[in-house]
């Protein structure tokens, strides 16, 4: 049987999208104070998670924990942190789309407009020669997901995936008066696609490699 694949969604053109809610949670953490700052003179809530919200709230920015926003805590030693449906619901929800709009409202569900994100060091990690359940534990997943889903939506959400692209981004906001531009979201959305592929392709290599 031929598989079907899905019809797009109905949604508002937009290109230019105001940042109104930010969330940031990097491992990388090079610039993203500054960036934060940045983002909080343009009025942007910010949500964050463990080390970089106390990075963050260190340096004086204003700081939502993503446990509080999302009603959840953080459980399984971090683990288990940001894969909720106040988060990807917030990020996958197609603007203007009736019936996205509709289910958000019903569950309490605010929009996200960008994720700035980077990942667990798993290849520094075997570089370093981690034994098998050091490398697990530095698979990223929560990261992955998030990166996805924003990259996934980038019709609306920008997708944060390097610091060098802070520069680019805050000056974009700059001159948009707090927004950013579809053609913009489209390349960070490919080059977050091709960061989370070589991070899949590094795991595969890797478990590849191991004698099971």
């Amino acid at each position: 049987m031929a598989l079907t694949s899905h019809k797009a969604l109905e949604g508002k053109k937009a290109d230019k999208v105001e940042i109104k809610r930010a969330l940031l949670s990097v491992f990388d953490k090079t610039g993203v104070v500054d960036f934060a700052k940045a983002l909080v003179e343009h009025k942007v809530e910010i949500l964050s998670t463990g080390g970089t919200a106390r990075k963050l709230k260190e340096a004086g920015v204003p700081v939502t924990m993503v446990n509080d926003y999302t009603g959840n805590p953080e459980i399984l030693n971090g683990r288990v942190k940001t894969l909720n449906p106040h988060i990807h619901g917030g990020l996958l929800a197609v603007r203007g789309n009736e019936l996205h709009e509709a289910e958000l409202k019903r569950e309490k569900i605010g929009l996200i407009d960008m994720v700035v994100c980077n990942l667990y060091p798993f290849e520094q990690t075997v570089a370093k020669g981690g034994d098998w359940n050091t490398c697990i534990e530095n698979i990223d997943i929560g990261g992955p997901s998030m990166i996805r889903s924003a990259a996934k939506n980038s019709n609306y959400v920008t997708i944060v995936s390097s610091p060098s692209q802070y520069e680019e981004l805050v000056a974009t906001m700059k001159k948009n008066g707090g927004c950013t531009e579809l053609a913009q979201r489209r390349r960070l959305a490919r080059d977050a696609f091709t960061q989370t592929a070589k991070y899949d392709t590094a795991i595969s290599k890797y478990m590849l490699s191991q004698d099971l």
